[in-house]
């Protein structure tokens, strides 16, 4: 039954992405701009211009432009950076681990602080709630920008514990990788946990309100034990579809962390195509972030049935 939901899902992803492609490839081009004229310069003559375009087929109809585009992309063609001439496809393929581990880091790091601290606030109240309502505030009103550059001024310059910026690749070197990404993946997670944080709070105090974990209480069963046998599991719903959903954000977010920590992933590479007007290589890192949301949700949809027997029993 679940592996019938997921090919259902999957093949929805089909007519999904056909749209995102469309609306990628139009929208990028309202972008103020040419491309002839970034990769020439301002000094370059009309008749240099004339030849650049006309090598790029950026003077055929853009409905051409785009059959011609979603053709090699069906074939697994991404095209080529109008300013490396290196493929797509393998800049893709070098940077988006980077991406992917910033992603991953930033998600664990926000249910390590977010689920306890959640969990924490709904149980013991008081002072406890409180202060995670506080942090809560906090994290969500703070750019992750500015968290940013003030993680550099204080753990790299002032306190030099971590390094400002770059990158080591895992295979290399553990901890000169997780050195390098732990800044940047804080930076990342703080916004999502105050929303987890929140999440978590307010889907243990409904459960705590339940009849079962009062029939629980009344047999006289510890409180942690009733937190941890009946409430943790039956309040994990909500919490893993707001984790589902955050990995857009998270995503997204990427491009402007990657940007200030010096990572070479697939959202620096992407802020630079847009700078730099490079059509293909904005297309294809769209699409790609837009096809690992859609499968991260399909994931999490699954889960239902892992944490809920009853999404199993309900034929859904």
């Amino acid at each position: 039954m679940i592996l019938a939901y997921i090919a259902r899902r999957l093949l929805l992803t089909i007519p999904a992405m056909l749209a995102m492609s469309v609306l990628v490839f139009f929208i990028v081009r309202l972008v103020p701009g040419d491309p002839a004229t970034a990769i020439l310069g301002l000094r370059a003559t009309p008749e240099a211009i004339a030849i650049v375009r006309a090598d790029l087929k950026l003077d055929d109809p853009i409905w051409v432009q785009y059959g011609h585009w979603l053709g090699n992309v069906v074939r697994g063609d991404f095209g080529v950076d109008y300013n490396s001439h290196e493929p797509i496809r393998d800049k893709i393929v070098t940077r988006f681990p980077v991406t992917l581990e910033l992603a991953l880091l930033a998600m664990v790091l926000s249910a390590l602080m977010a689920i306890p601290l959640g969990v924490l606030a709904a149980t013991r109240r008081g002072l406890a709630d409180h202060g995670a309502t506080a942090l809560g505030l906090i994290g969500i009103s703070i750019p992750d920008f500015w968290l940013g550059v003030m993680l550099i001024l204080l753990m790299a310059l002032v306190l030099d514990w971590l390094p400002s910026s770059g990158y080591v690749p895992l295979r290399e070197d553990v901890w000169g990788n997780l050195s390098h990404m732990l800044l940047p993946a804080f930076t990342l997670s703080l916004n999502l946990a105050a929303v987890l944080t929140r999440t978590t709070r307010a889907a243990v105090l409904e459960v705590l309100n339940k009849q079962y974990v009062r029939t629980a209480r009344a047999k006289g069963l510890r409180e942690r034990a009733v937190v941890a046998g009946h409430v943790l599991k039956n309040s994990a719903m909500p919490v893993v579809t707001v984790m589902g959903l955050q990995v857009g954000y998270v995503l997204g977010g990427a491009v402007i962390i990657e940007q200030i920590f010096a990572l070479p992933g697939v959202g620096r590479m992407t802020l630079s195509a847009v700078m730099d007007r490079n059509y293909p290589v904005i297309q294809g890192a769209v699409l790609l972030v837009a096809f690992v949301f859609m499968l991260v949700n399909i994931l999490t949809d699954s889960l239902y049935a892992v944490i809920d027997p009853r999404v199993r029993t309900s034929g859904r």
